[in-house]
């Protein structure tokens, strides 16, 4: 009897599970896979009106044809009209495709490193967005083609989303994993240990992730391994020492590092394994008084391996999404380069300058990110002869050229110059740098095109180790249109550290933001390529750019004689205004100085009396007339001594004198002494004014630079031939 119970109990025991077991099978939800499509595919092949699909990395490339704009014919390659459109860069992504009617004609432009190309007509066109699904629509797990010949589709399966949210006192199995989105090249799957708080410990003990890797320089495999691997977490803030003297340092390990450092480097590498918190990380900069400790990796692999940089994890920071802390996907740290783009982009022709922050803070690692960096803007701009140029220069303690503007004239030259630039090390003096491209790097030696805008783009870790201000002012005075780029800024704790405050707003040309970016970590750095590129080609707002209108010293020298009379002597001050109005005025751009003579002389404004054309334009209308003689010659040597004597260098110092009557004194000698000071002089006579002093005081050739006129009504009638013969003179000088 009682085996016969047991019996049934354990019998009605395994229906249950058995029953459980199938239960569960049936409710399970069914995969959901992305097909993967090649870069050649074009839409028209692909039978689906309405799909989702991947596009592998490397879709950016000229033989890939792309026709139209935002709508596009289905004759093109799908994936490189996703770059197009900017719906995906060149590493690759998801992209939502659907059709829609053919059109008449479809426009062709450059975007985002991809010319696309105009067509007349086509029977049908598609649209192209990012690969989120809409609702309600049901997307094919495998794509139908319309031919049988067509290029088989890899399947993938789609992973549904996860934040990862880091808590101060979550688990291991808190954490959700994370696999890598690089199809067959990489695929990794992390586990990683909680941010701890200070002064806490932590031991865990975690499988090694199996990967998969394909080294970048070769398409053999590596092979798989899985072993245990222990990890231990101790932080103890409160023991952290400040070292004074020390420059912020970064990584170690496979990184050589330079022998000042050596002893912050010995210390570093018993944090291997380490993680914590961003703002606990050891940055040693001179003058700082506190230390953060710096992120080190999870994973590493021997310092030879290809695959190093792509198996580094670096630091958790807060508000950056997965891939933004050093748990970056393949496809952010590949370093392998783009394929260059044979087309140049003439409608961004400008002469482009890199300032490469070269210091020991940034590491080896993060040195090549920003290699890689430069690479993909290189092949975005579309470097030619036609187009844009671009240089290097290289900063740590002291600034030096890369290369220079003729030296590479396409994105693959370019690439391979940047892939050999070594890392300088030492501090980060940005300032040093700005007054070293200032004075050497745009020449026409250096391949400087004259008629193209100067742009420098600065490349800067956290902070600079020196003052920009006044190197910036001088380079925006040359007519150099200054961006920053500015990766890991110092944080809330950090800024009692930083040498100069907002020093951005002080180098850049305008304050409004279109001269500065600012990015949260080294890995993210990628995503500001376009943004970079698109202000840079946007000539019409590089307002830095030196032009005949706003980089001149204008004195005028104004007759305040008897003969002139109240109402044409206000006549006058119109001309003077008028003239004015059409030049950008700034401390930084066009000044304008004034001065009103009889037989004596007087200073109404200098040149940084006013640094706005309204306050200019009602400063000439303050002026009030003077009476007398007329004593021309004294008039021209006091201008050059109290006016142009105090004129900044880079300027060119533009003397306009209006008179209507002959000098009681010598024009001659005044004149020449200011032609040799470097003063460019011209003339205006009204109604007595003699023809020869006017010659006499116009700076060669006379006939361009001397004019008359009957009547003080008619002087309006030069202000533009005046303003077409200065920005003339202007064009055609060398740039100083």
């Amino acid at each position: 009897m009682k085996a016969s119970v047991i019996a049934t109990f354990f019998g009605v025991l395994l229906t249950c599970t058995y029953a459980a077991r199938e239960a569960t099978k049936k409710t399970k939800k069914a995969k959901l896979y992305i097909p993967q499509i090649d870069c050649d595919v074009k839409a028209g092949k692909i039978i689906n009106p309405e799909f989702i699909a991947k596009c592998p990395p490397g879709c950016q490339d000229v033989k890939y044809r792309v026709y139209g704009t935002d709508i596009y014919a289905s004759f093109s390659s799908v994936c490189s009209a996703a770059i197009h459109s900017g719906a995906i860069d060149n590493t690759g992504g998801k992209i939502l495709v659907q059709k829609v009617a053919g059109h008449a004609g479809y426009r062709g432009s450059f975007s985002n490193g991809v010319r696309s190309l105009s067509l007349p007509r086509w029977r049908e066109s598609f649209l192209i967005s990012e690969g989120k699904p809409r609702k309600g629509v049901t997307y094919p797990s495998i794509l139908e083609f319309s031919s049988s010949k067509s290029t088989a589709v890899k399947p993938e399966p789609k992973k549904p989303e996860q934040d990862l949210k880091v808590t101060k006192n979550a688990s291991m199995s808190d954490i959700p994993r994370k696999a890598s989105e690089q199809g067959d090249t990489v695929r990794k799957v992390y586990q990683t240990s909680p941010v701890p708080m200070p002064t806490t410990q932590m031991a865990t003990t975690t499988p090694t992730p199996t990967t998969t890797t394909t080294d970048p320089f070769s398409t053999t495999p590596k092979p798989t391994t899985t072993t245990p691997a222990t990890t231990r977490i101790t932080t103890d803030l409160a023991a952290a020492k400040p070292r004074p003297g020390l420059h912020r340092v970064r990584d170690t390990g496979s990184s050589s590092v330079h022998p000042a450092y050596s002893s912050v480097a010995a210390a570093a590498s018993t944090f291997r394994g380490t993680s914590t918190s961003a703002s606990n990380r050891n940055i040693l900069r001179p003058n700082a008084g506190i230390q953060r400790q710096e992120p080190v990796a999870t994973f590493r692999r021997p310092a030879g391996s290809p695959a190093h940089l792509a198996m580094e994890t670096d630091l958790w920071k807060p508000g950056l999404s997965f891939f933004d802390t050093g748990f970056a996907s393949k496809e952010e740290l590949n370093l392998k380069p783009l394929e260059a783009t044979s087309q140049g982009n003439p409608s961004c022709k400008v002469d482009l300058s890199f300032l490469m922050d070269g210091s020991w803070s940034i590491g080896k690692r993060r040195f090549q990110l920003q290699k890689q960096f430069l690479i993909n803007v290189a092949h975005a701009l579309g470097i030619s002869n036609d187009g844009p140029l671009m240089g290097v220069v290289q900063y740590g303690d002291d600034p030096s050229t890369e290369f220079n503007l003729k030296t590479y004239t396409s994105p693959k030259d370019l690439r391979n110059a940047i892939e050999k630039i070594p890392q300088k090390g030492g501090l980060s003096n940005v300032g040093k740098a700005l007054s070293f491209v200032n004075k050497n790097f745009f020449s026409d030696a250096n391949g400087n095109r004259g008629g193209a805008p100067n742009v420098v783009v600065v490349m800067v870790d956290g902070w600079p180790t020196d003052r920009v201000e006044e190197a910036s002012r001088l380079a925006r005075e040359s007519g150099i249109n200054i961006f920053f780029v500015t990766i890991e800024a110092a944080a809330q704790n950090e800024k009692q550290n930083v040498i100069e405050p907002n020093f951005v707003d002080k180098a850049v040309c305008r304050t409004n933001g279109f001269y500065s970016i600012t990015v949260p970590s080294w890995f993210s750095l990628h995503k500001v390529v376009q943004p970079l590129v698109k202000r840079v080609c946007d000539i019409d707002r590089l307002v830095c750019s030196k032009t005949c209108l706003n980089s001149a010293d204008i004195g005028f020298v104004i007759d305040g004689s008897s003969s002139v009379g109240t109402g044409n002597f206000r006549t006058v001050l119109q001309f003077v205004a008028n003239i004015s109005k059409e030049f950008e005025i700034s401390d930084t751009d066009t000044r304008i100085g004034a001065i009103q003579y009889t037989y004596e002389q007087r200073l109404e404004f200098s040149f940084d009396k006013y640094s706005t054309k309204q306050d200019v334009l009602s400063a000439i209308k303050r002026i009030n007339y003077w009476s007398g003689g007329t004593s021309t010659g004294a008039a021209i040597s006091y201008a050059s001594e109290q006016l142009f004597t105090k004129s900044k260098p880079n300027k060119r110092k533009i003397m306009i004198l209006i008179t209507d009557g002959r000098s009681y004194d010598d024009v001659r000698v005044p004149a020449l002494t200011a032609h040799q000071n470097g003063v460019i002089a011209y003339s205006i006579g009204i109604a007595w004014a003699a023809e020869d002093e006017l010659e006499a005081i116009a700076t060669d050739p006379d006939k361009e630079h001397s004019f008359f006129v009957d009547e003080f009504d008619n002087l309006y009638q030069f202000v533009k031939p005046l303003i077409q013969n200065i920005c003339t003179e202007f064009n055609s000088q060398p740039r100083n």
